[in-house]
């Protein structure tokens, strides 16, 4: 598959211009592992088959006392520690799997770290809602509202996923990932330079967990319309990213990290070689934690932060696509910062 052409703008230097900038990044993931022999040996599949489809080797699970609000404290609690902050002036916290309907998790998230008072919402859109969460706090970093803002994103997706369905239940990890971002220009390392959101609600039925009213009796688990789901992500994926690398008039030599939402190699490789992004700026962990849907990019890039394939200022595209449908993308220079990360 040839790499989309596009023309580059002129490029211009950074400026002064207000942007939302990476101050800290934090993770969680459970302690207990679950490997490819342990579904062999329960499901119709095998370690080979999981890797050939997916690129999953090993994923995450929290046992039964873990929460995902617990996920969540420990992540956004790294974050601070990893900013040298101890307050922020508020907090997102996307997720689709909360420990509860109602109330929202983030104000819990937001007392148990210490930070009570702060508004404290949810974001829910599905594997996007890190990308979501970071627009969302962007504006309200542009707004005045808040100095710095705490990000978070975290999954019990073990929970929703129907045991016995080998097409999803190989492919989903819980963890928790979380970043800090605080006011600042364009022309600091970490800066947010731009964002692309979309969605389709026709679609909402390609990635779905019934409600009550749609299945009254019986247990309501997660579903997913493979194919459809696969040709949309590349499709979309590629789509938004393509925006946001124009937007900074940057070309696809040009980025040293391509993050895309860890949903599945392929779908990576596909957008990744559509867009022209060279082979080594790929970001592909997916085989050590599954897909962990919106913790999906923030444990991607602690991963590579850690692994030396991020540099303080590389160009970064971060890209993702979930249910609802949602997709969205956001570029970044990378900033000096050290991940912290946890388990639980």
């Amino acid at each position: 598959m040839h790499a989309t052409e596009f023309t580059t703008p002129a490029r211009e230097e950074p400026d002064d211009r207000f942007a939302a900038v990476v101050a800290g990044l934090g993770t969680c993931l459970p302690r207990t592992e679950i490997r490819n022999a342990w579904f062999a040996e329960r499901l119709d599949t095998s370690d080979d088959w999981i890797r050939a489809r997916t690129g999953i080797a090993t994923r995450r699970r929290v046992t039964p006392d873990v929460s995902m609000t617990d996920l969540a404290c420990a992540a956004a609690d790294a974050a601070l520690r990893s900013a040298g902050r101890t307050t922020v002036d508020a907090l997102v916290l996307a997720t689709t799997t909360p420990d509860r309907p109602c109330p929202a998790a983030a104000p819990e998230v937001a007392d148990r770290i210490g930070q009570g008072g702060i508004p404290a919402f949810d974001v829910s859109a599905v594997c996007s809602g890190f990308v979501y969460a970071l627009a969302t706090a962007t504006g309200l970093l542009s707004a005045g509202l808040a100095d710095s803002v705490l990000v978070t994103a975290a999954e019990t997706y073990s929970r929703i996923v129907d045991p016995a369905d080998r097409s999803t239940a190989v492919l989903f990890g819980d963890g928790a990932g979380a970043v800090v971002l605080r006011r600042g220009t364009a022309r600091e390392t970490g800066a947010l330079l731009a964002f692309d959101l979309g969605s389709d609600g026709a679609a909402r039925d390609a990635i779905h967990v019934p409600g009550e009213r749609e299945q009254p009796e019986g247990e309501r688990w997660f579903t997913m319309a493979g194919r459809k789901v696969y040709l949309r992500a590349v499709e979309h994926m590629t789509a938004s990213a393509l925006s946001v690398v124009k937007d900074c008039a940057w070309a696809p030599d040009d980025i040293g990290a391509f993050v895309a939402h860890q949903a599945n190699a392929r779908i990576i490789d596909a957008v990744a070689d559509r867009l022209g992004v060279p082979s080594e700026a790929v970001v592909c962990e997916i085989a050590r934690v599954g897909n962990t849907a919106a913790a999906s990019i923030p444990l991607a890039l602690a991963d590579a932060a850690d692994g030396g394939r991020l540099e303080p200022g590389s160009r970064t595209v971060l890209t993702a696509f979930g249910g609802g449908l949602t997709w969205g993308s956001a570029a970044l220079t990378w900033p000096h910062l050290t991940p912290v990360r946890s388990e639980i």
